[in-house]
């Protein structure tokens, strides 16, 4: 895989680019990383890439002349477009699903926003247009490495262990079950007996109910989606009374209220 990110602060990346699993993956050949400095796509002395923003207002606006020059400069080296994505605030909130997409592009282009937005005709660029939270950051670089960790560690061969991202929160739709190592007793707090028995399929049950149960706990909202069997939704129901609602009950506070409302709005 090959990822270039458009940027006003390549140094930005220098660090979080020369450790752990990224760099590794980098080192393995399995991505290819490459940071492009939209100043160098200016045509004045001061190399300026914003401006104030038409019918007034605060801040300042990322100019589209750089942006597009970049991306097309880009797009001539490679002889062809890849898939590009803008962070922005504005954009779908990034999870996992989309990390699993992106990883299965041969070639990404992260254009990195900075100041008080980009001109709209930016947008016209973009394959998609990402958040990573409803909040607002100082540029689009930050995002644009979580991004990058989150797909770069599903690329075959990224993590030492094949299973282990496909064994990763959000992975199967629901958060991540509780992890123990040595010692089994530390402070008076003991590992699940379950853990230490080396029969697998009860320690993979155990795993698979902490999990649900940790999930409607924390973030019922994955429930909605998640692939569950008749039994676990039975389980839930039990150690959550009024979890799948009831006829009485307000809509959008119990997940049958949610998964109707995510119904209507697709609808």
């Amino acid at each position: 895989m090959k990822i270039t990110i458009l940027t006003l602060f390549p140094e930005m990346f220098t660090g979080p680019f020369s450790c752990s699993i990224i760099k590794r993956a980098a080192e393995k050949g399995l991505v290819e990383l490459e940071t492009v400095n939209l100043r160098d796509f200016t045509k004045d002395r001061h190399r300026t890439v914003d401006d104030t923003p038409y019918g007034g207002g605060p801040g300042m606006v990322l100019k589209p002349e750089p942006v597009f020059e970049a991306v097309e400069t880009i797009i001539g080296k490679k002889g062809r477009k890849p898939y590009t994505v803008l962070t922005t605030p504005q954009g779908e909130v990034f999870r996992q699903q989309i990390a699993t997409e992106l990883a299965g592009k041969e070639e990404l282009l992260f254009i990195c926003g900075h100041y008080e937005g980009y001109d709209e005709r930016i947008r016209t660029l973009a394959d998609r247009e990402l958040s990573i939270g409803d909040y607002v950051l100082t540029g689009g670089e930050l995002p644009a490495m979580v991004m990058i960790d989150a797909v770069v560690r599903l690329l075959p061969g990224a993590l030492g262990a094949p299973e282990a991202a496909s064994n990763d929160s959000f992975s199967a739709g629901l958060l991540d079950y509780p992890q123990y190592t040595k010692p089994a007793v530390y402070k008076g707090l003991v590992v699940p007996d379950v853990l230490l028995s080396g029969h697998h399929q009860q320690i993979a049950a155990w795993r698979r109910r902490e999990a649900l149960l940790r999930t409607a706990e924390r973030r019922r909202d994955l429930l909605v989606q998640a692939d569950l069997s008749r039994e676990e939704r039975a389980f839930l129901a039990e150690k959550f009374p009024g979890l799948y609602g009831s006829e009485d009950a307000p809509a959008g506070r119990t997940l049958r209220g949610r998964a109707r409302g995510k119904r209507e709005e697709k609808g």
